[in-house]
């Protein structure tokens, strides 16, 4: 299975400069996890310590915000797409 991670300029010193990644997993946290394991640093990066997504970031998985779904727990299959995209913040 294979799923499509998008990740932001900000990350890509973690991911050999890639902004395009592919990983397995049934669920966000565990194609983070698969992520983290072949891109030291990354996983922390994307989460706090308790595990939980950090506050900055937002996540999408086929263009739906995962906070309104299972945060982490959401489910995902083969051809879909996850989207890291850091918070803007501006006045």
């Amino acid at each position: 299975m294979a799923i499509t991670i998008r990740v932001p300029n900000a990350l890509r010193n973690l991911t050999d400069d890639q902004g395009k990644l592919q990983a397995d997993g049934t669920t966000v946290r565990e194609v983070f996890g698969s992520l983290g394991e072949r891109h030291p640093g990354l996983l922390e990066r994307i989460t706090e310590e308790d595990g939980e997504l950090r506050r900055f970031l937002n996540v999408f998985v086929n263009g739906d915000d995962i906070r309104f779904e299972s945060d982490l727990d959401t489910r995902v299959g083969d051809g879909d797409e996850i989207s890291i995209v850091p918070s803007i913040a501006g006045g």
